[in-house]
């Protein structure tokens, strides 16, 4: 018999009652019959391992051009929203800052920085490392960013404690001989007779020996893997002196510092982007376009309404059907708003983080020349904390290295410094690790204290508890949802940034096929 041609009615009459009004508002795009303001056509680069499934037609402003801010507005834009960003500085990006040579960096209640570095380098002064479970790669992949290694622990950089500079081989060496020693000796001596069986003692003593390298009578006198002054070539090297008594090292706090890479969140591998870690920042932009995005708009007023959000800022006002804000918590609760006062007590909860980072521009890499360190980080016990060595560039003439990253007390007291002064004082700590040559051929340095960043201040949020605040703003406020790194478990990663916005958008994404 012959059939009945099929109507685009009766298609999806069908859609709708197999897979429901979802299903049926994706058709509907797919046939160019669903209602969009979206006045461009969306294409997502790659397919993305995140997808907001059907097609909505709802216009949202997004507070804040953020990371969070724009994945938002990405991820909503490939659903079909037409979607305006708001932000208080001049560009985009918030905390994902790479600066250059020629960019200009004003601080509050202080004096504008011009960085000056050379042509080809960079300085990230916000985020500098992604873990490979993060959902930041799946963006870098999706969006087209190539990555390469972030040499996160680096055997050797060096461990500066107590007054006491030495590798982090030769540190870690050392922690590890001495633990091995006492637990391997606690086993010989039968000590845990009630806990192991005799093969299990024998098997644990010798993977103690192997773990610790161990002498025959089981103790720890140093080893090969220490290092060397003079490293084996012709013939076997010099190795260095005898290690310091357990109670120097313990007494100096070594095991503080090397058992950092133990945390799931900084073990290796480690990834940048190439080019400097806004190359994120850049993709997001051109994906949802930068005429979506105002710069220089300080918001003045959020009202959420019936059918609606209005916000308002000095010169102009806008409302859409939905507003996502992606602000800092300490910032957003002082903008005035009508969303009540158990929504500005749980923003005013999260206590805001002082960090600091300078970037040291040097006319010759000296660190990879004399010190043979390729990439990698030295832990320090002083106020600059770390020193940062560049993964990239390798054997280039010139390099920029992190000269010092610290938070809270720390970031506070370089932070109160004017930019010339940072500079003295850390080259005068750093000069305590690598010698004289650390304070030669700096070419021009550039430094940061992220809580006098005018409409961010401070580099990222610590709450006092997981509370009920918390879990109140992981739920909108009337029609204002917020995202941020702050409102996830993953705090100062652009994971968390990114992470918190999908979650808003899937919820506002609900919503509005749920009323359509």
């Amino acid at each position: 018999m012959e059939r009945a041609a099929l109507t685009r009615r009766g298609l999806l009459v069908g859609i709708g009652a197999a897979g429901g009004a979802g299903a049926m508002y994706a058709a509907m795009g797919a046939l160019g019959l669903a209602p969009s303001a979206q006045d461009k056509e969306f294409t997502a680069p790659r397919q993305g391992d995140f997808t907001l499934r059907g097609k909505g037609a709802a216009k949202v402003v997004i507070l804040g051009a953020g990371v969070a801010g724009l994945t938002a507005a990405y991820e909503l834009g490939k659903a079909g929203y037409d979607c305006t960003l708001l932000e208080a500085r001049e560009k985009a990006g918030g905390r994902n800052l790479t600066l250059r040579g020629g960019d200009r960096l004003t601080e509050l209640n202080g004096p504008a920085q011009q960085a000056r570095l050379g042509e080809g380098l960079y300085f990230n002064a916000g985020p500098g490392r992604i873990a490979p479970w993060m959902v930041t790669l799946d963006y870098c992949r999706e969006l087209g960013v190539p990555i390469e290694t972030f040499v996160n622990h680096n055997a050797s950089a060096y461990v500066h404690t107590g007054g006491r500079t030495v590798r982090a081989r030769t540190a870690r060496a050392d922690l590890y001989g001495y633990v091995a020693e006492l637990l391997a000796k606690a086993t010989d001596h039968g000590a845990l007779d009630r806990s192991l069986t005799k093969d299990d003692q024998e098997r644990l003593l010798d993977f103690l020996r192997r773990f610790g390298d161990l002498g025959p009578k089981l103790d720890y006198a140093g080893s090969a893997r220490r290092g060397y002054v003079k490293y084996p070539a012709l013939d076997g090297g010099t190795p260095l002196d005898a290690p310091a008594p357990l109670r120097e090292i313990l007494a100096a706090g070594t095991g503080r510092l090397v058992l950092n890479d133990f945390g799931y969140d900084m073990a290796t591998p480690m990834f940048q982007p190439v080019g400097g870690m806004d190359a994120i920042v850049v993709k997001l932009t051109e994906a949802v376009g930068a005429d979506r995005i105002r710069t220089g708009t300080k918001v003045t007023g959020i009202t959420t309404l019936a059918d609606g959000v209005e916000v308002v800022w000095d010169g102009g006002s806008i409302k859409a059907d939905y507003c996502v804000a992606a602000l800092p918590p300490h910032v957003l609760a002082r903008i005035p708003h009508n969303l009540g006062a158990q929504v500005t007590a749980a923003l005013r909860t999260p206590v805001p983080i002082a960090a600091g980072k300078i970037g040291l521009e040097y006319g010759r890499r000296w660190w990879e020349l004399e010190d043979r360190i390729y990439g990698g980080v030295t832990e320090t016990d002083l106020d600059i904390t770390h020193i940062w060595y560049p993964s990239h560039g390798f054997h280039s003439e010139r390099g920029v290295l992190v000269g010092y990253y610290n938070t809270e007390r720390d970031a506070e007291l370089y932070g109160a410094l004017s930019p010339e002064d940072r500079r003295g004082r850390a080259l005068t700590q750093g000069k305590k690790i690598h010698g004289e040559k650390y304070r030669k051929d700096v070419l021009s340095s550039v430094s940061i204290a992220w809580h006098r960043q005018p409409h961010i201040e401070g580099a990222w949020v610590r709450w006092p508890a997981f509370d009920s605040s918390f879990t109140l703003l992981q739920r909108p406020a009337g029609r204002v949802y917020f995202a941020g790194d702050w409102l996830t478990h993953l705090i100062a990663w652009q994971a968390g940034a990114m992470e918190s916005a999908r979650a808003a958008v899937t919820l506002l994404h609900q919503r509005v096929l749920q009323s359509a």
